[in-house]
């Protein structure tokens, strides 16, 4: 079963949502928050798989909310999915600076909203590929970070390589297929490149690659 909170300021919002959710057999809602700090505190209470959280919210905004969920270490198991109405850059990389597991706007059709909920919670990074070319070209057209540029030297030249893969949003059984090799091969490559980079989640791995310039195209 899949425990999710629901973080909006709009109750109607958080109606649909739980609508939707609630109807599938391995989904629970067990808690709502109407702000960012209930939305904290709720996490705190509830130690949800998935914390469904709204960018824009009063008191503390969703951005601040992630920040706070994601350098909880008790809250290690949270994954955040930032949902807005707009999909502007500037909230993608805040959201994922902040330590959020993925992105989705709030008009994305039920089934990919079901979906995201699912590949969150299994600690996947949730980019769809319009958010993933619009990343690749904002952070191409800047120079890398040194200390992160310096941290790919702790790296395998097969765990850079997963990482990479990983950052243009291909699965672990794409990366295995791809590099030919199993697909428990592929998830240890991923989790050791994770604990070398401090990486949260997939997602954090994503903003390295891109950011140390890894991934340059």
């Amino acid at each position: 079963m899949i425990r999710v909170l629901l973080a909006d300021d709009q109750a109607l919002i958080r109606a649909g949502f739980r609508a939707l959710l609630s109807a599938e057999d391995d989904i629970e809602i067990v808690a709502e928050a109407a702000d960012g700090d209930q939305a904290v505190s709720q996490a705190a209470a509830h130690l949800p798989d998935v914390a469904l959280v709204d960018i824009q919210m009063p008191r503390v905004d969703g951005i601040e909310a992630t920040r706070r969920i994601a350098g909880d270490p008790a809250l290690a198991a949270v994954h955040v999915v930032i949902l807005t109405n707009y999909g502007l850059d500037e909230y993608v990389y805040a959201a994922l600076r902040a330590g959020a597991a993925g992105f989705m706007v709030k008009d994305t059709e039920p089934d990919d909203l079901l979906h995201g909920v699912r590949v969150a919670a299994r600690g996947d990074a949730l980019l769809s590929p319009a958010i993933t070319r619009r990343l690749i070209g904002e952070f191409v057209s800047r120079p890398p970070r040194g200390p992160l540029t310096g941290a790919l030297a702790a790296l395998t030249n097969r765990e850079r390589e997963v990482v990479a893969l990983a950052a243009r949003g291909l699965s672990n059984d794409e990366i295995a297929e791809q590099m030919v090799i199993s697909l428990a091969t592929a998830k240890t490559h991923i989790s050791r490149a994770m604990t070398k980079l401090h990486a949260r989640d997939r997602a954090q791995l994503v903003v390295f690659a891109y950011e140390s310039g890894l991934v340059t195209v």
